[in-house]
Parts: structure tokens; C-alpha cells; sequence
């Protein structure tokens, strides 16, 4: 029995000590991977920048002006251009700037920068992750000589909403009247080549684009003028089409991007990749393809990743073949213009191949299925992109950043939307916008950014009197949503106003009866309001005296006498004398629903004067408890 016990012991002491060990493994194990993660290397990707602005302010001219400048600079380093962006390496930048002062290379460790190629609004807002923008900074470019214009403002209200940094190229400095062309990337160089009332004049449309700006709740400046950039935007003059000030805007940008947002742009090349889908096309040999711009990790073929589709699922599929283009020198051969790669690193924009690509919702994000709860993650955002009310027109556009853009902007407007969807407009959004009527009729419209219209879908609109605005610039739908608002709006009141009986009060006229009754005619001052042919008339007591039948002046007929004026009314009901009497005061009836729509929606309608003689009347009612006819 000793034995037995002696055996027993022994063994939970064993067992006891190998757990003591295996914790003591595990934990001697977490610490090391620990330390393998601080020590790892976190390599600084380029950060992505975007263009925008108003059309013909010179965005595009931009682009190209900074990518052929870093193409006549290839030999530092040359230019790539990816899927819908271009990237400038850092030799590239610092041979550009180099002929600047305060320009240090040894100062930047950003490997370069990657220039959104697709300049506008909607590449903007397209490529976004959890409600921000997968831009770390951006370039908004406007005509100094035009100064803000819709799409300016536009694009002001979308980079405060996605939060976003951004620099203010003023465009088109050589139209200024003396304008001196002056070989040179530098902007202070080239206007001290100018004229005294050339650069006055300069200064000047600056100052004015300042205020302008500041209409916005913003700050700015001139860049070289700038003591803290975090509290101001930063306004750099520039020839787009020469290439005066792209040294100074390079400059600023990059020393910007790696000064204030160094820690957002490390990452772990071995972290599962992000990005999102700018675009998504049919390629001849490849099938439905996905052009993607990856800001985080790195992505491999094989990879298997998750991404919304248009019916607003989560789906994933194993990338096949990923492609990237090669260098621009090698671009102008067809023949070789992608090379087939086995991985890509942030940032960078790269062509996804893969089967089950065809659904692929523009603007969605894309994550590595490695990643933990990838589903709620992606389904957490398409919920969020396209949360409705219960009541306001349908929206469809044709990427999630159109429908997120236009939801913000009509959220600031405070307009309801009732339905949000990708894609063409169909019958069933025509039938959706149709039952809104019951609610406002300016509601029973759809609102289609960069869609097209089915055949039936137009035909059953334009049968039960659904507006349907299409519209390609998102400033143009929503201001000509807002301008049929009001124009339904007006004739609702207008129609209102024919239907409505107006608070007035009469007073009648001693000496002035020209008939007892049947009907009976005298004369009224109007006091306060309008009356016309068919208005019901109370006394003070509440009493319904009869309806107005006619209105005179002079033996002429009237439709209506307003404030001030004598004229001979008619009413087949009362008898003079009785129920109406010299001097008395009497007011028109007004309804209660009418009441209560003049002094809430409609109180535009009605002056101060006529407000109170609508609350004398209601009153006059409440204390007869006098209902409706």
C-alpha cells in the first residue's frame, strides 16, 4: 500500500513539475516573439497623395507635368507608373529640388511618392478605408485667376470630412497679364524673373483665394510664409504647363508627408495586405480583373482575399496572377507593358487576377482572409456606407465612394436618402421612389451618379412622375436635387395658396350697407390679411356668419382685397343688421390643418400682422370650441 501511494505521489509531482515546465516554455516563448517584433524591421512606404479640384483648373496637367519631370530625371532613378497611380522615387524628387535653399535630401527617408493617377473626386473617394481615405495627403489644385469654384468647394468639404491633410496648388500664374516665362521648376526663382506689378498682382489673388478659403473655416497662407503648417494650409503658386513652383510643391509634400505622418507610414511588410479597388474591368486572356492600391503589408499570388461585392456580400477568391506594369521607359511597348510578379508591398498599385472577381464593389476595401474576423470587418463598412432613413430620394451610384461621398454631402444638407444601391437604376428603384410621394413629392426621385438608366425603369419614371437626375460631377446632382426641391416646394405652396383660406380681419363700414340680405352687401375695410370669393367669415363669438360671394370696387369685380383697402363684399346667409352689425370686427375661418401649416411649415407665407391675426381667430375657435367645416 506505501509502495502504491510512493507511486502515486511521484507521479502527480512529475506531472505537476512538467506543467511548471511547459508554462514556463510558453511564456519564455511569447517573450521572445516579443522581442523578434520590436526588433523587426518596419520599413516607411511612400505616401499616397491625390489630386483634386474644379474642371479645366488644371489637374491632369499636374500630374503630367510632375510625372515628365521625373521622366526627363529617369537617370536619378527613373518614374514608375502603377495600376491608376505613379511613383516618383526620392532621387527622382531630390534631383527636382535640389536647386531649392532649404531643400535636404539627407533629411527624407520616404522611399518616394505615389501620385493617385486618377485625379478627381470620385478616385478620391473610392479609394477609403474605415470612413477615412487610403490618401495620406492631397494636392487641390485651383486657377488663382478663377479662385474657388463649386467643385473646389466640393472638394473642400470632402478632404475635412475624410480628415484629410492637403496643400493648394494655385494654378496658372503665366495668364496673369506681364507673365515672363522663366525656365525653372523653383517658384521663387521664377517670380523674382518677373515684373514688380506681376508679382503685386500675384500677391494679390493669393490674398483673395486666402479669404476665399477661409469661408471654409480654414487657415492658409503662402507656404514660404508659414510658421506652424498644422494650423495652416500651405498655398504654393505654380505653371502647371511650364513647371514653375513643382520643385517647391515636391518639396512641401514630401517633407510634410514624413514630418507629420512618419508613424502612419511605417508598416510591416510581413502584416496581411490592405488596399482598395479603384477599378474593376474585363482584360482579353485574364477575364474580370481588380486594380487595386495597397497601403498596408504585402500581397502574394495565391493569397487568398475578401472583398464586398455590388450585392453588398462578403466574398473571397485566390489571386491567380498579380501584375504590376513595368517601368515607363518599357510602358510604350504593348508587347511587355505588365510584368507577371510573386508579391507586392505597400504602397503600390497592382492588378489582382482571379476567379469570382465579376461582383467586385468598386471603392471596397480588400483584406487578406488570414486577417482575424475579416467578414465583420468588411460587412461592418458596407453597413455603415449604406445606412438609410425611412424616408428620401434613392440614391445609386457606381462605386461605394460615390454612394459614401454623396451620403455626407446630403447629411450636411440635412436630406434624408430612403434607398442606396451600385448600379444601373431598375424598375424596383423607380417603384421605391414612387411610394415616397405619400411622404413628400420632391422625395419621389431617384438620384443616379454615374449610372445609367434601364429602359423600363425610364419609361415607368416618366409614366407615374418620378424624377430621375442624372448626373457624372457629384456637385451638378446634388445642387439640382436641391434646386427641384424648391421648385416642388414652390408649387406646393402655390397650390396650398389656392386652396387655403388666409387669416384676414374686416372691419365693416358705418353708413355703408347697400342691401339687408339676399344677399346682403355692404361695405368692410380690410385690416389685417386677404380675402377672396369664397372665404368663410366668423364673429368674435366664434359664429359662422356665411361665405364671402363677391368682391367689389368702383362696380368691378375682384379676386381678392388685401390690407388698407374699402371695398363692397356680398353673403347670401347673414342678414344686415342681425348677425352682422356696423363697426364689428369679423375674421375669416381658417382651418385647423391650415392653421398649424402657416404657423409651422408655411409660416413664410404670413407677415407679423397676419401671425396674429391667425392667433386671435384660433383663439376666438379654442374658446368657442368651435370645430372644423
Amino acid at each position: 500500500m506505501m509502495i502504491y501511494r510512493d507511486c502515486l505521489w511521484a507521479n502527480q509531482r512529475y506531472e505537476i513539475l512538467a506543467s511548471i515546465d511547459k508554462r514556463y516554455l510558453e511564456e519564455k516563448n511569447k517573450i521572445r516573439g516579443i522581442k523578434k517584433y520590436i526588433e523587426r524591421d518596419f520599413m516607411i512606404r511612400q505616401p499616397i497623395i491625390s489630386v483634386l479640384g474644379h474642371v479645366d483648373h488644371g489637374k491632369t496637367t499636374l500630374l503630367d507635368r510632375i510625372r515628365s519631370s521625373a521622366i526627363a530625371s529617369k537617370e536619378a532613378g527613373g518614374i514608375t507608373q502603377h495600376i491608376g497611380a505613379s511613383e516618383v522615387p526620392i532621387q527622382v524628387i531630390n534631383e527636382i529640388c535640389g536647386c531649392l535653399p532649404k531643400f535636404d535630401k539627407n533629411s527624407l527617408k520616404i522611399p518616394g511618392l505615389l501620385f493617385i493617377d486618377t485625379p478627381g473626386h470620385e478616385a478620391f473617394t473610392n479609394l477609403r478605408k474605415r470612413g477615412g481615405s487610403i490618401a495620406d495627403l492631397a494636392i487641390l489644385v485651383v486657377d488663382v485667376n478663377d479662385g474657388v469654384q463649386p467643385q473646389t468647394a466640393e472638394a473642400i468639404e470632402i478632404l475635412k470630412d475624410y480628415k484629410t491633410p492637403f496643400i493648394v496648388a494655385a494654378n496658372k500664374i503665366d495668364l496673369i497679364t506681364g507673365w515672363k516665362n522663366v525656365e525653372s521648376a523653383s517658384i521663387t526663382e521664377t517670380l523674382n524673373g518677373q515684373e514688380q506689378h506681376v508679382r503685386d498682382n500675384i500677391t494679390t489673388k493669393i490674398f483673395e483665394l486666402i479669404g476665399q478659403i477661409s469661408r471654409y473655416g480654414l487657415q492658409s497662407n503662402l507656404f514660404d510664409e508659414i510658421t506652424d503648417f498644422q494650423k495652416e494650409i500651405a498655398i504654393v503658386p505654380v505653371c502647371a504647363q511650364k513647371g514653375n513652383g513643382i520643385a517647391e510643391l515636391l518639396m512641401l509634400v514630401a517633407g510634410l508627408s514624413q514630418r507629420y505622418l512618419e508613424m502612419k507610414l511605417n508598416i510591416d511588410t510581413d502584416r496581411p495586405a490592405r488596399g482598395g479597388i479603384l477599378e474593376r474591368k474585363e482584360i482579353k486572356g485574364l477575364g474580370t480583373v481588380i486594380d487595386i492600391i495597397l497601403y498596408d503589408g504585402t500581397i502574394h499570388t495565391n493569397d487568398t482575399i475578401a472583398f464586398a461585392t455590388v450585392q453588398e456580400e462578403v466574398r473571397t477568391a485566390k489571386i491567380k496572377a498579380l501584375l504590376k506594369p513595368k517601368a515607363l521607359g518599357e510602358m510604350r511597348d504593348s508587347q511587355s507593358e505588365f510584368a507577371v510578379v510573386g508579391s507586392v508591398s505597400a504602397a503600390a498599385g497592382v492588378r489582382i487576377s482571379a476567379v469570382g472577381l465579376d461582383d467586385a464593389l468598386v471603392g471596397s476595401t480588400v483584406i487578406d482572409s488570414s486577417e482575424p474576423d475579416f467578414i465583420n470587418k468588411i460587412r461592418t463598412e458596407i453597413t455603415g456606407v449604406f445606412k438609410t432613413e425611412k424616408s428620401g430620394p434613392v440614391l445609386k451610384a457606381d462605386s461605394i465612394g460615390g454612394i459614401e461621398a454623396l451620403s455626407k454631402i446630403f447629411e450636411n444638407e440635412q436630406i434624408p436618402i430612403s434607398k442606396k444601391g451600385i448600379g444601373n437604376v431598375n424598375k424596383r428603384d423607380v417603384l421605391d421612389a414612387f411610394s415616397m410621394n405619400a411622404v413628400n413629392q420632391a422625395y419621389a426621385t431617384v438620384l443616379a451618379f454615374n449610372v445609367g438608366v434601364d429602359g423600363d425603369a425610364r419609361s415607368n419614371a416618366e409614366s407615374s412622375g418620378v424624377k430621375v437626375i442624372e448626373k457624372k460631377i457629384i456637385y451638378e446632382i446634388v445642387d439640382q436635387y436641391k434646386e427641384y426641391m424648391a421648385e416642388t416646394d414652390r408649387n406646393k405652396r402655390e397650390a396650398a395658396l389656392g386652396k387655403m383660406i388666409m387669416p384676414a380681419v374686416i372691419k365693416t363700414i358705418p353708413n355703408s350697407c347697400f342691401r339687408i340680405s339676399h344677399p346682403a352687401i355692404f361695405g368692410v375695410e380690410v385690416i389685417a390679411g386677404t380675402i377672396r370669393p369664397g372665404c368663410p367669415i366668423i364673429n368674435e363669438n366664434g359664429e359662422t356668419i356665411g361665405k364671402i360671394k363677391g368682391i367689389q370696387n368702383d362696380k368691378s369685380s375682384l379676386q381678392e382685397a388685401r390690407k388698407g383697402e374699402n371695398v363692397a363684399i356680398s353673403m347670401d346667409e347673414p342678414t344686415f343688421g342681425r348677425q352682422v352689425k356696423e363697426n364689428e370686427e369679423l375674421y375669416t375661418r381658417v382651418k385647423t390643418q391650415d392653421a398649424y401649416l402657416l404657423l409651422g411649415e408655411l409660416s413664410n407665407l404670413i407677415n407679423d400682422e397676419e401671425r396674429k391675426a391667425l392667433e386671435k381667430i384660433m383663439e376666438i375657435r379654442r374658446r368657442n370650441r368651435e370645430g372644423d367645416i
